[in-house]
């Protein structure tokens, strides 16, 4: 098949509706969306991301700001992608050699032979076989690549494996043992972690967990939303307006019983916000989270009021200094606002950055701190 040879500058707009050779399947768009929206650093290497209004095309883990979904389209490798007209983004590059070396590929192929073998932990000389590499060699590889090591890799799609049976409504034994876990002890000691709740509550949706919520005035503008439960914050959003962020507290907590807090609860936390937001970073947190995750989260509420760290250096701090792209993965999802000042991490490169309420927010509370 000739490729087209496009001058440099030039977009193309394929018609709505085309869906040239090399396109991802329908079914797994959904998926592939939600991994470019959160820069996925696991499924980089598995597709490029296409825009008609540019007529661009990007790696998952692009940093430009994420086009409208209508304008996306999905295809398998770089090539079909010039194919079908569109030229390699010049940020992420998806055609440079950097972009999937042979250790980066090998971890991929690792990661979907964990997927494939669903129910148990396939140890590290049957991956290691698989892909060409020693047991060591590859856990090195696999950790610099992915940001955590196979095993962990694997628990977090055990979890997303009990997550999906108990919303589906399977009884909790029955989706303890179809993912994986051998006991139903094992799970339970590790439920508050990775599911915030036990299981049966999950399975439940929340039900029975009780969360209070107060919106104010949020100091870098518009409006902040903070809601807790009994063990601590759940939730801490800025927004320009304040009906969104209820909305949203709704839809990620369905089945639990909303309330709006008193006015005690109210003068608690308007108390720290006129404070300049000192004292919330000390407050406990009920968020549910990765091991990665939270590792990078304490390294965040570890950084000094009026301080920044940029992107590569937490990596280091946390012993992963190759995992940059999956720490910025985890600040973008920080679900607290404030209390995890994931406002604090800047790129390298200098400037302030991305952040999930706004990048104007975050240069005013960057300029506040250092006031």
């Amino acid at each position: 098949m000739a490729i087209p040879m496009l001058k440099p500058g030039a977009a193309t707009t394929p018609p709505a509706g085309h869906r040239p050779a090399g396109r991802c399947r329908a079914s797994d768009e959904a998926r592939l969306w939600r991994a470019v929206l959160e820069r996925d650093a696991r499924e980089d290497g598995r597709f490029v991301y296409a825009v008609r209004t540019t007529g661009v095309y990007c790696r998952p883990v692009c940093p430009s700001r994420r086009a409208k979904r209508e304008n996306v389209s999905f295809f398998k490798s770089a090539l079909a992608a010039r194919a079908a007209g569109f030229r390699a983004c010049k940020r992420c590059g998806p055609d440079a050699a950097r972009a999937l070396d042979r250790g980066r590929e090998r971890a991929l192929d690792a990661c979907r032979f964990i997927e494939a073998h669903a129910g148990r932990m396939p140890t590290l000389a049957e991956l290691g076989r698989e892909v060409g590499l020693s047991p060591a060699h590859l856990q090195r590889v696999f950790k610099r690549a992915i940001g955590v090591s196979p095993r962990k890799y694997a628990d977090a799609l055990r979890v997303d494996r009990l997550k999906r049976s108990l919303r589906e409504g399977d009884a909790v034994a029955g989706a303890l043992y179809a993912s994986g876990y051998g006991s139903s002890s094992r799970l339970y000691e590790r439920a508050g972690a990775q599911l915030g709740m036990t299981p049966s509550a999950y399975r439940r949706r929340a039900t029975g967990e009780r969360i209070r919520f107060v919106t104010l005035p949020s100091p870098v503008g518009g409006h902040m939303l903070v809601a807790e439960t009994e063990r601590g914050i759940c939730a801490l959003r800025l927004g320009d307006r304040v009906q969104p962020l209820v909305d949203e507290l709704e839809r990620e907590f369905a089945g639990a019983s909303i309330e709006r807090g008193d006015a005690a609860l109210r003068a608690k936390y308007a108390k720290l916000v006129g404070a300049g937001g000192r004292g919330l970073a000390e407050l406990p947190c009920d968020v549910r989270a990765t091991a990665f995750q939270r590792r990078v989260w304490e390294a965040i509420r570890a950084i000094p009021s009026g301080s920044t760290s940029t992107y590569r250096e937490l990596a280091a701090a946390i012993g992963k200094p190759s995992a940059i792209r999956a720490v910025a993965s985890a600040c973008a999802k920080n679900p607290v606002a404030l209390v995890i000042p994931c406002h604090r991490v800047v790129p390298s490169a200098g400037g302030t950055g991305r952040y999930r309420w706004g990048a104007k927010r975050k240069r005013a509370l960057l300029a506040r701190e250092r006031r």
